[in-house]
Order: structure tokens, then C-alpha cells, then sequence
């Protein structure tokens, strides 16, 4: 059941941007319907059930994924996420070709609900790692695989690095993204896409669909795979936002060459991930990193979105989850940069019992309870600016999340509210300016949120 608020946006004419809901791009930023920019503060969660990597022949399922519960949706808005990147894989939509699995999406639904009804918007993210849970780790079905694959493999899953790096995979890779698709497969994968697509073309909380995540391809072959299943969407879901990555490449060379013309796509959103030096094999960059050298990827990123003339969304980023003074150094910073070049972002990953067991709860295998990490906590529920009422000329925050300054672009201001997320632990010792001067305003204990009127230079930070 739906229980959150449409806003219907008329389409727009002349040369603006067309209006998408419930955010649609101006070609810089994402906006609401008031026409404030929105800085989305996002989770991605794999959900039991939605993230496939299980099988019905008796092989051992990949890994353990946890169940999205109601207060899992609850607290990730109370932190101040407003967004779930939800993954979903082709091998759970159309198992058998041609035959769309109406179980799997309505847990997709479910998961959906669970976020939209706790005040949090959902990105569809068309997922995978090593191209399939046949070969790799999730993705695509067994049918789409070509050519056949030499052995089917299966849990746990302790060798993901060399199976992205094997043969099969790589042919898989090969087969699926040539330019004249030659095997079908991007013709069915862009089938699979309109459904999807179709099926929450009108739900509010959904934001948009991403097309596929880290494709292990070149910049030529993308493109041309790109201009087909942005359309899929685009034909199948009007009114929403069409997310893109560059070639997975990028997580390890922190930049690509900038595209000579925009998105094809109207409502297109780049949606580079960001991991500078964390999966180096020699961890020496990482652990000797400072804050100007892991500022030119994300610099880097928003100067590839301007290029592309999207908004720039970072559709992952993060470390493990010690509590050390790097991994601090580098999840503070990035929280500095996404706000420095206005970027939305989803922090990877909510909960994990496996793997890394990154996220924001750690798992306790004999009771099966989670419980939150309180360092982790400090790193993603920062305070910032989750609606602006104007367009932002900069952007700056703390390195711990305490304080933010924001100046608007003259005379860009529109005539509602800011709003601006203001975690637990600071809720009583906040204060709020406008050009200097103190400014009251309540803070809503279930969200964080503090509405403030200030057409000027917007201070929040310690009293």
C-alpha cells in the first residue's frame, strides 16, 4: 500500500528541463517540486529475498543478506538518510526467458513500501557483481550468459576478486555489451528494464532507475548500450530519473575522459562510485592518504557530470568499518567533499554479514542481534543541507559534521524553507544564522529536519 504524497508536475515547455517526480534535474542539480535543490543522503541495502544470490538446484546460496525490516526504514530517515539505492538483479525479475517472476517483485515491492512509508526515496539499482551468481556474485540469469559457462560455481563466497577477473566472467562481459548485439541480450535486458520500469513508473517514493552498476566494459560499447536501455525507461517510466555510471574502471582511476556531448537521455543522473585507494592491494596510498589527495576524484566527478549536464549522484562510497583514525579521516572528508561539490551520494552498505561485514550495524553471529556502530553513525549522519532554497554558489562543512555554511547563488533564492538535517547528538547544542544573525527553529525529533527561512548566508553549527 502507498502512503506517500504525490506531487503531479505539468511538463514543461521551451527549452526548460522536463519535470520529473518526485526530483527532476535542471541539469546541475537534482530539484524538488518546490524547486529547491535536493542533496540526497543515501543507504544502499541488500534485502533477503530481493538481493539474488540463492539457488533451487541445492547449491549453497553466495552469502547470508539480512531482512529490511519497518525500523530499519524508521532509522535510516531518523539518521538522515532519504534515500535507499535498492539493488535488485535480472536473474531474480526473469529467471526463465521471457517470463517475468511476479513473487521477486512484489518483495521488490514490499522493500519499496517499507522505505517510501518511513519518508525515504528508493532508487531501482539494476545490479551486479561478476555478471551473475552462476559466476560471480549477482546479476544476471543463467540463460544470459554467453557463452555457456565452463563450470557453475556456488557458496561461500570467498573468492569474489578472482571470479570478477575470470575467464567466464569476462567472456560474459564481452558477449553482453558488443556493439551490434549480435547474442540479444541487450535487446532482453532492455525488455526486462521496461518492465521494471512500468511497474513503478508512477510510484511516488520512487525516484528513478539506474541501468546497471559497475559495467566492466569500455566508454564505445557503454554508450551504445546506454542509448538503448535509457530509452526502455525513459519510454516506460516519463515522469522518472534515469541514473548512469561510467565503466567500473573508474573506482580504481578515480576519473574518466569527459564526454564531448551531454546524456542523450533527458532526466539523466551520473552516478559515479567512489572508493579512492580502498581496494588498492597495497594499502599504502589509503593508510598514508590526506584530504587533498582524495579530493580530485570527487572534483573529477562533478566536472564529468557538468560535462554529461546532469546532477551528480556518488551511487557508493565508504570503508570498512574499524575504528581507526584513517578510516575516519577518509569518511570525514568525503563528507566534506560531496558537500563541497554538491554532490547526492549513498553510503555502502546498511547492514553486511558477510564479505567485509561493512555497514552501519555489526552482526553478532551467536544471537543473530545487530547493533549500531557508533563510529560508523559519526561518519554518515552528519549535519547537511538536505533541501536548498535556491541554487547554491558554496557549500562547506566541518570535518566532523557539526557545522555547515551556505551562500546562494544572487538572487536565486525561492520563497520556501531550507532544509537541513541535524543529527541526535547535536540536536540541543545547534544553532542557526542568517547573515550573522541568530534564527529560531524547531527540529523535528522523528526526522532531524529544521525548516529556516535565509535568502543570504546560512550558518548552522555549535552555540
Amino acid at each position: 500500500m502507498h502512503r506517500i504524497t504525490l506531487v503531479v508536475l505539468a511538463a514543461c515547455s521551451g527549452d526548460e528541463p522536463p519535470k520529473t517526480t518526485p526530483l527532476w534535474s535542471d541539469g546541475t542539480h537534482l530539484r524538488d517540486a518546490k524547486g529547491r535543490v535536493a542533496l540526497l543522503r543515501g543507504v544502499n541495502a541488500r534485502v533477503d529475498g530481493v538481493f539474488d544470490v540463492t539457488f533451487d538446484d541445492g547449491r549453497t546460496a553466495l552469502e547470508p543478506i539480512p531482512p529490511l525490516t519497518d525500523a530499519d526504514c524508521s532509522r535510516m530517515r531518523a539518521l538522515g538518510f532519504d534515500l535507499l539505492r535498492l539493488p535488485i538483479q535480472w536473474s531474480g525479475i526473469e529467471p526463465t526467458r521471457g517470463t517475468y517472476d511476479e513473487s521477486y517483485l512484489q518483495r521488490i515491492d514490499a522493500a519499496i513500501d517499507c522505505a517510501g512509508n518511513a519518508g525515504v526515496y528508493v532508487l531501482v539499482d539494476l545490479h551486479q557483481d561478476a555478471y551473475s551468481k552462476e559466476i560471480g556474485e549477482d546479476g544476471a540469469p543463467l540463460w544470459a550468459i554467453q557463452p555457456p559457462p565452463e563450470q557453475l560455481l556456488q557458496g561461500p563466497l570467498t573468492d569474489l576478486g578472482a571470479r570478477r577477473v575470470s575467464s567466464q566472467v569476462q567472456a560474459a562481459f564481452r558477449t553482453f555489451f558488443a556493439t551490434d548485439d549480435a547474442s540479444g541480450l541487450q535487446a532482453a535486458f532492455s525488455d526486462m528494464l521496461a518492465h521494471v520500469a512500468t511497474r513503478w513508473a508512477h510510484h511516488p517514493a520512487v525516484v528513478g532507475f539506474e541501468l546497471f552498476n559497475e559495467p566492466d566494459t569500455g566508454t564505445a560499447e557503454l554508450a551504445a548500450f546506454y542509448a538503448r536501455a535509457a530509452e526502455a525507461v525513459r519510454a516506460a517510466a516519463p515522469d522518472k530519473l534515469v541514473f548512469f555510471e561510467p565503466p567500473a574502471l573508474r573506482n580504481f582511476t578515480d576519473f574518466i575522459p569527459k564526454p564531448a556531448k551531454p546524456f542523450a537521455t533527458s532526466g539523466g543522473v551520473y552516478s559515479p562510485h567512489i572508493y579512492t585507494f580502498v581496494f588498492y592491494p597495497d594499502q599504502t596510498r589509503f593508510q598514508t592518504a590526506t584530504p587533498d589527495q582524495l579530493e580530485p576524484s570527487v572534483q573529477a566527478a562533478r566536472e564529468e557530470a557538468t560535462a554529461w549536464k546532469t546532477p551528480l549522484f556518488i551511487g557508493e562510497f565508504g570503508v570498512g568499518p574499524d575504528d581507526n583514525p584513517q578510516n575516519a579521516l577518509w569518511m570525514h572528508t568525503q563528507g566534506q567533499l560531496h558537500d563541497r561539490y554538491f554532490a547526492s551520494n549513498a553510503f555502502w552498505v546498511w547492514k553486511e554479514q558477510s564479505q567485509g561485514s561493512w555497514g552501519v550495524f555489526a552482526y553478532e553471529a551467536t544471537s543473530g542481534a545487530w547493533s549500531e556502530r557508533p563510529n560508523v553513525v559519526a561518519w554518515v549522519s552528519r549535519v547537511h543541507l538536505a533541501r536548498i532554497a535556491g541554487t547554491p554558489k558554496s557549500l562547506e562543512s566541518s570535518v566532523d559534521g557539526d557545522a555547515i555554511r551556505l551562500e546562494l547563488e544572487p538572487g536565486s533564492a525561492v520563497s520556501v524553507p531550507h532544509l537541513v538535517y541535524v543529527p541526535e547528538r547535536y540536536a540541543t547544542s545547534i544553532r542557526l544564522s542568517c547573515d550573522g544573525a541568530s534564527v529560531e527553529a524547531p527540529r523535528d525529533p522523528a526526522t532531524g529536519i529544521v525548516a529556516v527561512t535565509c535568502s543570504g548566508v546560512l550558518d548552522v553549527g555549535p552555540g
